[in-house]
């Protein structure tokens, strides 16, 4: 059994997907981080960064005592490495899933992160910041649309790439982004939209971007003004 905590988000969604689509038997452990609570110190204990997602496997390949993972890059990579599913055994295939895999987690997530901010959460408008990171998710759209113009997923089958990468397009209208513009991209969300899989994982799952979603001051505080200190 493995302990999914997690919210609804991008990257909670990832994992969520993960185990959805690979059949492991999970529960969800929910962390709300407009409460706070992600800075509870039995969280902290397994996620030291203070951000969902994170895991607890219960039953590790070792037979020891249960096993933490905190980031979901590498949450998908020890669950894809455990089960054996959804990454590549063949050394060219697992490195081209792996790059894309990195791709998203050091850019497409933090590009349209910062799009969405600058968008939907930010008190008041900053041009610059709009402007700057919406023209990168941009970019970053410009090149996946690329590449699935030669396969039909990111490392030729379907894999632990995709399945990071999709959560972030979800949101694309709140990055400032048509989909119409990128023509190879659409037919990809389009088909992982319909996998039963990812059906079970968005069941109930709120527009994280959603203008209705306003923020109160106390919410605000929590998310997007913490320092060095840890404070609830």
């Amino acid at each position: 059994m493995i302990d999914l905590h997690y919210w609804g988000t991008p990257n909670g969604l990832k994992i969520r997907l993960f185990l959805e689509e690979a059949g492991l038997d999970y529960r969800i452990r929910p962390v709300n981080i407009g409460k706070g609570e992600q800075f509870a110190p039995e969280f902290l204990a397994i996620s030291p960064n203070n951000k969902i997602p994170a895991i607890v496997d219960h039953a590790p390949a070792d037979g020891g005592a249960p096993l933490a993972v905190f980031e979901s890059g590498a949450i998908l990579l020890y669950l894809a490495d455990k089960s054996g599913r959804l990454l590549p055994a063949a050394p060219r295939d697992r490195a081209q899933a792996l790059q894309w895999l990195f791709w998203q987690v050091g850019g497409l997530g933090p590009m349209a992160g910062q799009a969405g901010h600058f968008r939907v959460y930010a008190p008041e408008p900053v041009p610059y910041g709009i402007d700057r990171y919406t023209r990168e998710t941009a970019r970053l759209y410009g090149v996946i649309d690329r590449r699935l113009a030669d396969v039909e997923y990111l490392a030729g089958e379907y894999s632990i790439a995709d399945i990071a990468t999709y959560p972030w397009i979800v949101p694309h209208e709140a990055h400032g982004q048509d989909l119409a513009d990128f023509p190879n991209l659409r037919r990809w969300y389009d088909a992982i939209a319909t996998r039963p899989a990812t059906l079970r994982a968005y069941d109930g799952i709120r527009n994280t971007y959603a203008p209705t979603q306003a923020l109160s001051e106390e919410e605000r505080q929590i998310l997007f003004s913490q320092g060095a200190a840890v404070v609830p």
